[in-house]
Formats: structure tokens, sequence, C-alpha cells
């Protein structure tokens, strides 16, 4: 579902190509400085901690310091954020942020959740972003130039995976501590990155089971997916099918994930197939908010209740569109995960901590939080005046999300 970012890319607006946050003078509602954007010119270590970064690279490997995210004995909770500033250290330090596919709310968001979360280590000294527009060879390059111009730390999205470990590797030698998040990676810790943050996709397929089991309690259910092979949309099926073995009385329908390649019209086709295919669908769970809400519109245009439905990063149209069908009394069973812009806050915080030599004790596999439950009377919020694609779950402050979706 993480891949879900290059769903937007054919659409979404073209930024300019790299950014310079420099110290600023906006204040956040807790006193801390903000940071200002214009244009630029030019471990989670198995409860252990990196002490002292690398210790020029090659030491932290045998030293066993560094685990993936497979290793983490809890998970962090995207509504339970940690504190950075006793992370922050003394060493000045540039950070780096680079995006492969830039430009859609969600992005916009994430960058800003960056600028906030660093804005309380006042030893930053900038923030160098860049943005690939979605080609490979330039999302290296920027990687290589912002290492040649000082950075430190390094964020990244690493929207075209093992293509980007050269450039990933090359930035660790050169001692920059070096986090990707929202998309699982391949490589070694410690040579490539430190640590990758990402979502307990498994541990969420099994919240969705959990759901179900206590308010459907008996039925049949559908999962659909991304794009083909989707590794991300596999694991989340893995999870949901361990689930439910708890609860003999929900079925699962399909043994493989409905492909949707995380699009609307497709997932729309898709859920009409399925409702010619099978007489009775009581609940349909996605790892994708737009894929949730095209299944849900396809029920409605076939003239039928709209079954159970779960999801994760679900955005300001499809929980505009439950409150009002709960409104007009036809609304569905409905439980989302949210909270995914703020996976880049745990990225951060481990970036910092590792090139500063302080200790983050939070693991790099992120659990996202309820954001809408109807069995609880959750609601979700819904924002007639925000972009479609926002995610109103974000970490950052009303007035830092309103300056985003004015952008």
């Amino acid at each position: 579902m993480f891949d879900k970012f290059r769903v937007w890319q054919a659409v979404a607006p073209k930024m300019q190509n790299q950014f310079v946050v420099k110290d600023g003078s906006l204040t956040n509602q807790d006193g801390s400085q903000d940071l200002i954007v214009e244009p630029a010119g030019g471990i989670y270590p198995c409860k252990k901690v990196v002490k002292d970064f690398l210790r020029k690279i090659g030491l932290l490997v045998s030293a066993g310091l560094i685990c993936t995210a497979a290793h983490a004995a809890e998970d962090s909770l995207t509504n339970r954020q940690g504190d950075i500033t006793p992370l922050c250290g003394t060493k000045p330090m540039i950070v780096g942020v680079s995006d492969g596919y830039g430009g859609n709310t969600w992005r916009k968001t994430g960058l800003a959740e960056v600028k906030d979360e660093l804005s309380r280590c006042k030893n930053v000294k900038r923030v160098i972003y860049s943005n690939a527009n979605g080609d490979p060879q330039k999302a290296n390059s920027d990687i290589n130039s912002m290492v040649a111009q000082g950075i430190n730390v390094l964020i990244m999205l690493p929207d075209f995976g093992a293509v980007q470990l050269p450039a990933m590797r090359s930035a660790m030698k050169a001692g920059v501590a070096v986090v990707p998040y929202s998309a699982q990676i391949s490589g070694v810790a410690g040579r490539d990155y430190v640590v990758n943050v990402v979502g307990d996709t498994k541990q969420i397929g099994v919240l969705w089971a959990d759901w179900l089991g206590t308010t459907l309690k008996k039925g049949n259910i559908v999962f659909l997916g991304g794009s083909p092979g989707a590794a991300g949309s596999q694991n989340f099926m893995d999870g949901l099918k361990g689930g439910l073995k708890k609860y003999p009385n929900l079925k699962l329908l399909n043994e493989q994930f409905v492909v949707t390649n995380w699009s609307p019209v497709d997932a729309q086709k898709a859920t009409v197939g399925l409702i010619a295919q099978y007489p009775q669908i009581n609940a349909i769970v996605t790892d994708y908010g737009v894929t949730a809400l095209a299944a849900a519109k396809a029920f409605e245009q076939a003239h039928l209740p709209v079954p159970s439905i779960a999801t994760i990063a679900s955005d300001n149209e499809l929980n505009c569109h439950y409150l009002s069908a709960k409104k007009s009394g036809t609304a569905f069973p409905y439980y989302t995960l949210d909270g995914t812009t703020t996976y880049v806050r745990f990225a951060v915080r481990h970036g910092v901590a590792a090139y500063q030599g302080t200790t983050d004790n939070e693991s790099p596999a992120v659990l996202p939080s309820a954001y809408a439950d109807s069995a609880r009377g959750l609601d979700p919020k819904c924002d007639p005046g925000a972009p479609p694609d926002a995610d109103l779950s974000s970490a950052l402050p009303p007035e830092k999300l309103k300056a985003v979706f004015e952008q």
C-alpha cells in the first residue's frame, strides 16, 4: 500500500527540484521555531542504540547494533510520537530529504512534518529537499548532490527500490545517516541504511481481522490490494488471513488479493466483478483509502447496501463520503487506520539519533492508529475546504496543515 504514493504521481503537480530550509522566525504553538523553505542554489538497534554513528561506518554490522523492523519487539504507534529534543545532540547538522514523486498532498504534508519535527533541534543548520519527479536516475543524482553539499542525515522515500541502494550505500560510506521510510527496501542495515522505518503490515492485517471479528462476527470478506505481486499488499493479506483464524465464522473469499493497481477506476471495476461473482459480500478490506471509496461507490451504484469497510490511509474524500452517508442514514460500518504522514517523524528521530550518537528506543516498525471506528462512535474528520487527497490525521498543528493545503 505504501507504494500508493506513486499512484498520484501522474496527476501530481510538478514541484521545484530542490529547496533549502533555513533557520526561520515562525513560532510553533510550543514555542519552538519553524523552518522556512526558500529556493536552493546549488536503529532501531534491538534495544541498543548507535552511540557513535557508524564509527565511520564499518563497526555497526560486526557489532550487531542495527536490526530491521522485523526484529522489533514492540511497534511504535503513530498517535504516540516520541520527543526529539533529547536526541538533538550538539553537533551542527544538515538534513536532506529525498522524494521520488513529490507534489501530491500526502507528500507535501510529509515534508511539513519533517520541518515541524526538526524545528525542535536548534542545531539544524538547514534542510535540503529534492524531488526526482519520477526519475530514478535523478533520485540518485539528488542524493549524491546532497552528500556533496554536506548533509549529515538523509530521510528518504525509496520510491525506486533497489535501484537507489548504490547512492544510499555511498552516502552511508560518507558518514551520512540514511533512513528510508514508508516503503520496505532490500539491502543491508548498517551498510545501505541505518534502519528502515515501515508500517507493520502484518499486524495491521490482524487489527482489521479483530475489528471484523468483534463487529461483523459472521460473513464473507474480500481483500483488495494494489498492483500484481505487490509485497505490501501480500503482507497485509497474510496478516489478515492469520488474524481471521481466530474467527471461524468469517470467511475470506479470495485466496489472492484482488488487483486494483491502487486506481479508483480499476478498484471500482474489480468490485463490480466481485459483486457478480459472489452473491454475498459482508466486508471489504483494502490497503488504500482510495480503493475503499471506489468499492463503496460500486455497491451504491449497484443499489446494494455498502458492506463493512476496513482500510488504511484514508483521505478527506473517503471520510467526507462516510460522514455524508451517516447523515443521510445510509452509513456503512467503517474502520480506518491512519497517521501515515507521521511515519517520517520516526525516520527523522532515528536519523538524528544515529548521527548525534544519542539514544532513540523507538521501533522502526510502526502501527497507525484508528482514525474512524463506527463501532466505537469514532468519526473521522471531514474538511470540505481541503483537497480530496488530504490526510487530516497528520500530527501537524492546524495552522501548519492548512498552510500545506494552500500550497
